[in-house]
């Protein structure tokens, strides 16, 4: 009898939960902290100059935002996700066999992942290379820099950065750590030879790079490895290294020369376009001139535009909404 009673609680209560979600009238965003200050700037803007409530905007990581995006339609589900990588195609998979078949990719614009510490500290110049010998769990693991090379400086490696739910760790790992162990001629490169080791030299710390930003400023001999922008708003608490002679600067990300860059993206649940308020709009605002064109609003939070061709193709992609087909891999 009790058992009864208490299922039919919780029906009830689903019911509830059911029809507050079903009403649900303020967009939820989640996803990537290195879009994550770029998102907030559009939701922000967005619920000034609309009728439409500011968006929930969720710093959640590429990989745990995607996870949560692919998971289902439905209002009990995020409407967009931010990722500072592109979606996997094991992601999309996952997607679909979960009902997202619907979903459009828009590539925002671009950031270079920097390795930066306190303005104090000793100034780097690295390498690749010399980067994957600090952190391989293959490599030779010293404890300090100028085990690696009398130049750097005599100080303990610790590097605080993302964890593997990050798509800047993503990033670092193929375009740095792949990268070096090549150079470094390390072996299996583009799997364990880019794996980061775990024995403390690098400490993840979460998925708030401000947090990373206020560990440097305690502990001037750290390095730290975030997204551009958290270096450009930053600048006078931080500094960053060069890596392979190239510092990283906003017209040395935009021309390609910086070797650590990559594109960031957003991902549109075109399901839910027409049933939660405002998604569309949304999405408009963000691939809007006023925001992400040369001259927007986020190009001044650190933002790298894209070139004008491909601006226009993927603001009309958004504004069409044009499904992602599978074949973005091939």
């Amino acid at each position: 009898m009790s058992f009864v009673k208490l299922t039919a609680s919780a029906v009830a209560i689903a019911a509830v939960s059911a029809t507050a979600a079903s009403a649900r009238d303020q967009i939820r965003i989640v996803g990537s902290s290195t879009v994550f200050p770029f998102s907030t700037a559009v939701a922000e803007q967005f619920g000034k100059t609309t009728d439409f409530q500011t968006p929930v905007v969720e710093s959640t990581g590429s990989g745990g935002g995607l996870k949560l995006f692919c998971a289902g339609v439905g209002t009990e589900h995020p409407d967009i996700t931010n990722a500072s990588r592109r979606m996997k195609a094991s992601e999309f998979e996952m997607c679909q066999e979960n009902g997202v078949t619907e979903v459009t990719e828009a590539v925002v614009g671009y950031d270079g992942i920097v390795v930066a510490n306190e303005k104090s500290g000793a100034d780097f110049e690295l390498t690749r290379a010399e980067l994957w010998e600090a952190l391989a769990k293959t490599g030779p693991k010293p404890t300090s820099w100028d085990e690696i090379n009398p130049a750097l400086p005599a100080t303990e490696i610790e590097v605080l950065g993302p964890p593997p739910s990050s798509g800047t760790r993503d990033a670092f790992e193929e375009l740095v750590m792949e990268a070096g162990c090549e150079e470094a001629g390390g072996e299996d490169c583009g799997e364990t030879g880019m794996e980061i080791r775990e024995d403390g030299p690098y400490v993840e710390a979460g998925e708030n790079d401000n947090l990373i930003v206020s560990k440097l400023e305690a502990n001037p001999d750290a390095l730290g490895v975030f997204g551009f922008s958290f270096l450009d708003q930053n600048r006078d608490v931080i500094k960053g290294a060069t890596v392979d002679g190239t510092e990283p600067t906003f017209d040395l990300i935009a021309s390609g020369d910086y070797p650590v860059s990559r594109s960031l993206y957003f991902y549109i649940k075109n399901a839910h376009v027409g049933v939660v308020p405002g998604i569309q709009e949304y999405a408009n605002e963000f691939m809007s001139e006023q925001a992400a064109g040369p001259d927007g609003y986020l190009v001044e939070k650190g933002l790298i535009p894209l070139p004008d061709d491909m601006f226009d193709k993927i603001s009309s992609n958004v504004a069409n909404l044009e499904p992602m087909t599978g074949n973005e891999w091939d």
